[in-house]
């Protein structure tokens, strides 16, 4: 392999684009932070019409994360044209080749097939909007992070998975669980942690085991009392885990002895 694809690989080239009407500003630290785990960012832009009050608290932001404001008027009351400059913007960087994926930071739906073109070009896209983001764009990104997980700093103690499955769009934890081990167990029913959720995250790309309250996604496993786990055969083996077998009752039971009355 090319010592240019190997760099792509190790660590991604990202384009993260904000649409600033639908995203806080106060969140722009997490953020990024959160996209760093996923590559560097060599391209930041915020688009909105920065002429006018409503995106004031922006303003100190763009300067301290080096973000570039992208100038778009609204040309008319009532039309949202921040979304097709950034579209525009989106499949100019997609043809110049420069970047290996894109950060689409937005809760709006319009944005739902740029995010499937993008992919369509075997780019990796990365969502990040509020839980209320419509499924059809959360759909189309290859992982989608929810706003609500930044603004608590990650995994919460006091958050559970009943709280979380309370939320829209957050699937129920043990069907999604029984669901993966069907696809990727193996030999006895064992898997490995990394198979499991490497098939979570492709079946729903918003699963993210800080909405239940764990930072990973081994801790998250060892609590859920229908899944036994097993620890590697080698030292530098994967954790290997499974659902716990169900032991069925006998259909007839042994008859009580009787006692025989001594005389």
């Amino acid at each position: 392999m090319k010592e240019k694809e190997m760099s792509a690989l190790d660590n991604p080239k990202l384009a993260v684009l904000i649409d600033a009407d639908n995203a806080s500003a106060s969140l722009v630290k997490e953020l990024l932070e959160e996209v760093a785990k996923f590559g560097t960012a060599t391209v930041k832009r915020a688009y909105g019409d920065w002429t006018g009050q409503q995106l004031v608290g922006w303003k100190d932001q763009l300067n301290r994360y080096a973000i570039q404001p992208i100038q778009q008027f609204a040309y008319t009351k009532g039309k949202n044209s921040t979304d097709a400059s950034l579209i525009i913007d989106a499949m100019d960087l997609l043809y110049a080749d420069n970047v290996d994926g894109f950060c689409i930071v937005s809760s709006d739906s319009d944005f739902t097939r740029l995010a499937t073109r993008l992919r369509e070009s075997r780019k990796v896209v990365y969502g990040l909007g509020e839980r209320k983001t419509p499924e059809a764009f959360r759909a189309a990104c290859d992982r989608f992070v929810f706003f609500e997980v930044l603004k608590r700093g990650g995994a919460n103690v006091e958050s559970s998975v009943a709280d979380a499955e309370a939320m829209d769009g957050v699937p129920d934890l043990e069907h999604s669980l029984r669901q993966a081990f069907d696809a990727v167990s193996r030999d006895e029913g064992w898997a490995t942690v990394s198979s499991v959720g490497s098939y979570m995250a492709k079946n729903n790309p918003s699963f993210d085991t800080r909405l239940y309250g764990f930072r990973k996604l081994s801790d998250m496993l060892r609590k859920q009392a229908f899944i036994e786990q097993r620890e590697a055969d080698t030292p530098n083996g994967p954790l290997m885990v499974r659902l716990r077998p169900v032991v069925q009752a006998s259909a007839n039971p042994p008859a009580k002895r009787s006692r025989r009355k001594r005389s």
